[in-house]
């Protein structure tokens, strides 16, 4: 309860804090102005409060209790927080920038690497590597047969989410990326029956493999 709560009360500040993010992000690029049409662009957050604040501290606080007071509760509050900002840019401008994803994948390392120092658990961070490495090139491989359906934003994400899965074994990799696909057809499917997009549309898949993943790093946790 106690980790819940604590991460519920990180998650609201933290929220805001990446909700201003995700519209700086996109707000320096070069081609902003295109991005960010009319007062967009001098907005102070990507989405209106609350909702990012509120979704990050409910995310946070699911993460805290799911995965307890382990070495690993940092990596995945860690990845949480950088799957609320990637999403929020992706859904809004389908893109995965390299400014925020090389920092996330970075971090992770170093967290899961800690991890491996508490737990002297060393062969789960090596399968963590090689699934990091393993996902992207699957991703990249897949990209090249459907461009339409991947983008080079989607490759690179692999592998972050790699490290995190590949921690937990090969099966919650599996579940991760199958979790994925499931989610981002039943998206399709609803939006296509809400009359919000057609066959042709080109729909961010980073949210759903994000939400695959989480959603399979805490079955598998706990």
């Amino acid at each position: 309860m106690w980790l819940g709560l604590g991460g519920a009360l990180l998650g609201l500040p933290l929220g805001h804090a990446l909700n201003v993010a995700a519209q700086q992000l996109v707000a320096r690029r070069p081609d902003a102005a295109e991005l960010l049409p009319g007062d967009r662009l001098v907005r102070r957050t990507a989405v209106r409060p609350p909702w990012v604040e509120l979704g990050t501290a409910a995310l946070l606080a699911v993460v805290a209790v799911r995965v307890g007071p382990s070495p690993l509760l940092p990596a995945w509050l860690w990845l949480a927080g950088w799957a609320v900002l990637l999403t929020v840019v992706d859904l809004q401008h389908k893109l995965l920038p390299n400014r925020a994803l090389l920092p996330a994948t970075a971090g992770s390392a170093v967290l899961l690497t800690g991890a491996a120092v508490v737990t002297g658990d060393w062969p789960a961070l090596l399968r963590a590597v090689l699934s990091a490495v393993a996902l992207g090139v699957v991703l990249y491989l897949m990209a090249l047969v459907t461009p339409n359906g991947l983008g080079l934003g989607d490759v690179k994400l692999g592998p972050l989410l790699g490290l995190h899965l590949g921690w937990l074994g090969v099966a919650a990799v599996f579940l991760g990326v199958f979790l994925g696909f499931v989610v981002q057809a039943v998206l399709a499917l609803l939006l296509l029956a809400a009359r919000r997009v057609t066959t042709d549309t080109q729909l961010p898949f980073g949210p759903a493999l994000l939400a695959g993943t989480l959603v399979a790093g805490l079955l598998t946790l706990g």
